[in-house]
């Protein structure tokens, strides 16, 4: 039996607890196949015959220094019509208090509005994307906290 689609927003905060961020901003965009992360300080390296890349994410609060194993790398075209070089990591995601694993593209995103972009391969067969919602993710996850308190 096939699982019910679950409605998200335009924009939410989302969770990436590996990563040590939460409450991050995302952009929902159906229109890019890929996820992305904002960082800086992306440096490649190898650990025997393992490919790594050590990266800066910022947060509002802090800057969190990281090293992931690269899942893909390769050049792509970016917003601007520019060719970079992009590495992919794998993580966790947390959406509607739900792990999902996902693969964000590590790319300079401050020229962006949101630090973070949910991509359609991770949005296609878990989530119907309503443009005229907002933070349902992150209003779910306040609602359920305060409930805890209680």
């Amino acid at each position: 039996m096939k699982e019910t689609k679950i409605t998200i927003g335009r924009i939410d905060k989302v969770d990436f607890p590996e990563l040590g961020m939460a409450d991050v901003e995302a952009k929902i965009d159906s229109g890019a196949f890929t996820s992305s992360i904002h960082c800086g300080n992306i440096n490649a390296f190898y650990k025997g015959d393992d490919h790594y890349v050590r990266f800066v994410l910022f947060d509002d609060q802090q800057v969190i220094k990281h090293e992931a194993r690269v899942f893909a790398s390769k050049q792509v075209k970016n917003s601007f019509g520019q060719i970079e070089y992009r590495y992919t990591i794998k993580t966790e995601v947390v959406v509607f208090d739900k792990a999902f694993e996902i693969e964000l593209a590590l790319t300079n995103r401050s020229s962006m509005k949101y630090p973070v972009l949910l991509g359609r391969k991770l949005l296609s067969d878990l989530f119907i994307v309503d443009v005229t919602k907002l933070n349902l993710s992150f209003k779910e996850k306040q609602k359920n906290l305060k409930l805890l308190k209680k």
